[in-house]
């Protein structure tokens, strides 16, 4: 396996693997992801089998500092056999100029040419959280589907047309390309990365590394950061935070002095969905910080956010979250 992260990275072979990293990269990210895989290959290990992971750090620059400082040497990433996955982990960026910016950056360019001579070759492409930018950027999404870091959905969305995005999920894979979401998803990615070798490899690496999974980004989604991307998709967000018991379109469209049309273009072009969509992640907000912060059942707070019987809250989270009120209480208490 091959982890290349926009300097730097790394490649793994079953599994021959390389790990391929940039400038700037994500400390955790590729940290990480070699330890999941580590983990894995100790385990199996010691249970007297073949290990199932060969990683190579390997880049287009003999070394590579992350976002923090960490110092890594690499390997050249052309000079070795081709990987059978490569995994491309974060950049160092946290907001949208910056990601912006480093999609420009030549490392970046350069790196995107070279996973898709090695995805034309065969080789399984994957990236988290910002890594899904390169990814995309390089044209191996086009015509398929992808998550990415929740928070900038909204550029990605606007970037990158041609790709069906659905920053609710935690993975996706298509046609060979495996994306994650927000940073900590690299455990979430690497440790599917081990279940396609071994299902239950998979489940013994997350129980050393007390990880739980997690299908779902939905339960982590701040739905007011997003909506600033545009003003009147925000000020739409403010005036529905205030009226889910007695939401309307026709009532949220006058309030933001646009129609019922324009609106449900603007959010559509935003966020990805209708606004009827985003008020139910709206519901599911609110429904899962109370779950978290008070005892308040769960009639009580379907009514709370709009809904006439707990029953309908209660598909409406497993749906999003992918988790039940048990399991949600459970995880945020």
């Amino acid at each position: 396996m091959s982890f290349f992260d926009a300097s730097a990275g790394a490649s793994v072979r079953p599994c021959a693997s390389r790990f391929s990293c940039s400038r700037a990269s994500s400390t955790a990210g590729l940290s990480v992801v070699l330890d999941t895989l580590a983990t894995a290959n100790d385990i199996a290990a010691e249970n007297r089998r073949p290990r199932p992971f060969e990683v190579t750090l390997c880049g287009l620059a003999r070394a590579v500092t992350t976002a923090q400082g960490l110092r890594v040497s690499l390997a050249p990433a052309g000079a070795s056999a081709r990987p059978d996955v490569v995994v491309v982990p974060a950049l160092g960026c946290k907001t949208r100029d910056g990601m912006i910016a480093a999609l420009e950056r030549r490392d970046v360019r350069d790196l995107g040419a070279l996973l898709r001579d090695w995805k034309k070759a065969g080789t399984r492409v994957a990236g988290a959280c910002t890594a899904t930018f390169i990814l995309a950027s390089s044209g191996l999404l086009d015509g398929g589907r992808a998550t990415t870091t929740w928070w900038l959905s909204p550029l990605f969305r606007e970037r990158f047309p041609r790709v069906a995005l659905d920053e609710s999920r935690m993975i996706v894979e298509s046609s060979r390309v495996v994306t994650a979401g927000a940073a900590l998803a690299h455990v979430d990615l690497a440790l599917w990365l081990v279940r396609q070798r071994s299902p239950s490899l998979a489940q013994t690496a997350a129980r050393y590394l007390v990880f739980d999974a997690r299908p779902s980004q939905a339960a982590y989604v701040m739905s007011d950061h997003l909506a600033h991307a545009d003003p009147v998709v925000e000020r739409f967000e403010l005036w529905a935070r205030r009226h889910l018991t007695d939401f309307t379109l026709s009532d949220a469209a006058r309030h933001v002095g646009a129609s019922e049309r324009t609106l449900e273009r603007r959010i559509r072009a935003t966020l990805g969905k209708t606004p009827l969509s985003f008020v139910q992640d709206l519901r599911v907000e609110i429904a899962v910080h109370r779950l978290k912060t008070t005892k308040d059942s769960i009639e009580q707070i379907a009514s709370a956010v709009g809904y006439g019987d707990g029953v309908t809250l209660r598909t409406l989270l497993r749906r999003k979250t992918g988790r039940g009120i048990r399991e949600l209480r459970a995880a945020m208490g």
